[in-house]
């Protein structure tokens, strides 16, 4: 099943849609959440990246998860959704009505226990919650990114790992005329990322890439 709000991915479009057609079928509260953003316009990570938080939650068996940036709750599902009874997932975003609408789909799974959601800046939110994370997923403003990451890293287990979605960023990122906030918020994050000691990072291309960092110290 393809959506339109996949069409940002930056891998050639023939790929994308023969990944998706790889794709075994997924929670049926996944497929609802999906349908909603196809029918708002509504920016998600979609099922390949889902999928690929999904392996690193089976390998990592994760106490703690924090999101910076959860919108509705559609990561923070395949989180839910590959994790232990024991793991504790705190989401942030901005808008109540997220908040409101990410908990009905959590109640509907039965993975709401495991899920603490603050709305506010999530900037703010990291500081104050109580550390350390086995993963951290980043998805919020781009030109917030390296903030992010400065952050991010204190708050993180060793062998712990730090996730960030669109990393490649339509391809823009590779595009050195194009020098707005956002593409080179994210061109910063990704020099931090893979220029950071004590850290092994990858930018794995799928939709509009993800870059994975393993704290090795």
């Amino acid at each position: 099943m393809t959506y339109l709000f996949f069409s940002m991915a930056f891998l050639d479009k023939g790929i994308d849609q023969y990944i998706n057609q790889l794709m075994p079928n997924r929670d049926p509260v996944l497929i609802k959440m999906e349908d909603y953003a196809k029918q708002k316009g509504f920016p998600i990570i979609g099922p390949q990246v889902g999928t690929l938080l999904a392996i690193l939650t089976r390998l990592k068996k994760p106490a703690k998860i924090l999101e910076l940036g959860s919108g509705y709750g559609y990561s923070a599902m395949w989180f839910a959704l590959h994790s232990t009874g024991s793991t504790t997932i705190y989401c942030t975003d901005g808008d109540k009505k997220n908040k409101k609408r990410a908990g009905e789909y959590f109640k509907e799974a039965g993975v709401d226990q495991k899920i603490q959601f603050h709305v506010g800046d999530a900037l703010e939110f990291i500081d104050s919650v109580t550390g350390p994370f086995d993963i951290i997923f980043n998805d919020i403003d781009k030109e917030e990114y390296p903030e992010a990451f400065k952050k991010s890293l204190p708050k993180l287990n060793k062998g712990g790992l730090l996730v960030t979605d669109n990393t490649l960023w339509r391809g823009q990122v590779a595009d050195g005329s194009i020098k707005d906030k956002d593409t080179e918020g994210i061109r910063e994050y990704n020099r931090l990322a893979f220029g950071t000691s004590g850290l092994l990072s990858m930018v794995v291309p799928l939709r509009d890439g993800v870059t994975v960092s393993y704290k090795i110290e």
